[in-house]
């Protein structure tokens, strides 16, 4: 049998398709510009609408790559008038938009912007909207192609998804489409996930629905696949002959902020690993694909999330925290408990830690370690492979003091970029050996900027382009992953460990990597 690890090059020419995810949607020779469409956004009110989805929509539309026949509008429990709401995106635009603010693309896209105020479970409201949105099926010739943003808590989804069902919103005519898109988190566990996609798909077809992970959307994402699978270099070593373990770490630097509503009871093993995480691993991890179709690439990731298990010793390589109170910035910040709106009996996590492994040919043995946390000494998102040690070093100990692992580092966010990580000999006669790096930083090569996350996917959802949207099944084998460690941290009734603002976490996080004698990176 061949080995799974050695397989010829992918031929990236012959992907570049329509679903090839890696192109740019400004490819010149392959532009992609969305046909006529409504775009509704229900919790149009949300931070997340003001600060990404409004900006996002002014961005494509400033490249060029939304058509005159556009329309946007925002459903709310808000006494507005539309002139209200377009005072609201055009402050969302002038302060968080990526691209210049035009006057000239701003007046194209407000013509088409409207406001349906109503509560989600008034048929009134509901009315209003489709009457809003055959308006602007007539006036700005969108031809019955609508999307649904449902920037909602996933326990409203049931309501919103069967109003558009009552009214006949969520039906495909021939010629036009109707897609919903759903946000993280998907579901609480994996039977409520499986609920949630009940949900869903008793009133959209499996095609419609596309849920947003903003982390696949990222530029530096999806040049992980360009980093493997273009480079001969990488792929003969990215295995358990040459690699020893990898971390994948997603750090924030602030706190939960006004998300006390949302974030208690959720926590960061279910905001942050369950999704963004494991689907880091899976790309990382992942075979290559016959080609960069959603669904090749849909293949190769349930392959390896149905072949990722949980730690055996749950106690031993799992570690969870909640921050204290502490200095950040050379400032005062106030603990977990103490934030806003927070039950001082709270027993939700704010920093997670877990070991995984990969039952395959490719990886078996190397651990996989994931952590995410709060108030950690800086932001930062990375994948981090260590290697193994060379089986033979001609050098004396003193030689090599300083000389630590071969480590290939992919950073997301926010310095894009890949670090190598090597040793090389200090200038000199004597023969010191001392770790350097070798780093390349997407900013400083390319002229052009990259695209906000919720950019490139908004537009995906109005090409109809899957690829880069999570399945049913990838968020299913995810939760199975997640699930038994949730049902363990519950079984100790106790709160997590504190670990003091400004810090990389909790002991218990360090002493996991410990036990494997190991120990975290410093990014």
């Amino acid at each position: 049998m061949a080995d799974a690890t050695a397989q010829a090059p992918i031929n990236l020419a012959r992907t570049l398709g329509k679903s090839n995810p890696l192109r740019d949607a400004q490819d010149r020779r392959l532009p992609q510009i969305a046909g006529p469409c409504v775009l509704v956004i229900f919790g149009v009110t949300g931070d997340l609408s003001r600060k990404k989805l409004m900006p996002a929509v002014y961005d494509l539309a400033n490249r060029g790559l939304l058509p005159p026949g556009f329309g946007l509008v925002g459903f709310a429990r808000r006494d507005w008038e539309n002139q209200d709401f377009e005072k609201i995106v055009h402050d969302s635009v002038k302060q968080y938009a990526r691209t210049p603010f035009r006057e000239e693309v701003w007046q194209q896209l407000v013509e088409g912007i409207r406001f349906v105020p109503g509560e989600l479970t008034d048929d009134n409201a509901f009315i209003t909207l489709k009457n809003t949105i055959a308006e602007l099926d007539q006036v700005r010739g969108t031809g019955g192609n609508h999307a649904f943003y449902l920037s909602l808590p996933p326990g409203l989804f049931d309501t919103v998804v069967g109003k558009l069902r009552k009214f006949g919103l969520a039906e495909s005519t021939s010629g036009s489409w109707s897609r919903v898109v759903i946000e993280k988190p998907f579901g609480h566990d994996l039977e409520s996930a499986r609920e949630l996609e009940r949900t869903v798909s008793s009133v959209f077809p499996p095609s419609s629905v596309f849920r947003i992970d903003h982390y696949l959307g990222k530029e530096t994402v999806q040049n992980m696949l360009a980093l493997r699978f273009a480079n001969q270099l990488f792929e003969p070593v990215w295995n358990n002959n040459y690699i020893d373990h990898v971390q994948i770490t997603m750090a924030e630097d602030i706190g939960i902020g006004g998300r006390a509503g949302y974030y208690d009871g959720i926590g960061a093993a279910r905001d942050v690993i369950q999704n963004h995480l494991l689907q880091l691993l899976a790309l990382t991890a992942m075979e290559e694909p016959n080609s960069f179709d959603a669904a090749q690439l849909r293949v190769e990731k349930q392959k390896v999330l149905a072949a990722t298990r949980p730690p055996a010793d749950l106690a031993a390589h799992t570690a969870r925290g909640r921050y204290a109170a502490g200095w950040q910035g050379g400032e005062k910040v106030r603990g977990y408990i103490q934030e806003e709106g927070i039950d001082p009996k709270s027993t939700t996590e704010t920093f997670a830690a877990i070991r995984v492994d990969i039952d395959n040919r490719r990886w078996a043995g190397v651990p996989f370690y994931l952590r995410t946390g709060k108030r950690l000494p800086r932001r930062v998102t990375e994948v981090a492979l260590g290697f193994k040690r060379a089986p033979h070093l001609p050098f004396t100990d003193t030689d090599t003091e300083e000389l630590g692992n071969n480590a290939l580092v992919m950073r997301i966010q926010p310095d894009e970029g890949v670090t190598l990580q090597f040793g090389a000999k200090v200038p000199g006669t004597q023969m010191e050996i001392r770790q350097v790096n070798m780093d390349f930083a997407y900013g400083g090569s390319f002229t052009e900027n990259s695209p906000e996350a919720y950019e490139r996917l908004i537009l995906d959802v109005l090409l109809g382009e899957p690829p880069l949207f999570p399945q049913r099944e990838e968020v299913e084998l995810s939760w199975m992953i997640l699930d038994p460690i949730l049902d363990y941290w519950a079984s100790l009734g106790t709160p997590p460990e504190d670990y003091e603002a400004g810090t990389w976490g909790p002991e218990s996080a360090r002493e996991m990597l410990a036990r494997d004698g190991r120990a975290w990176r410093r990014p």
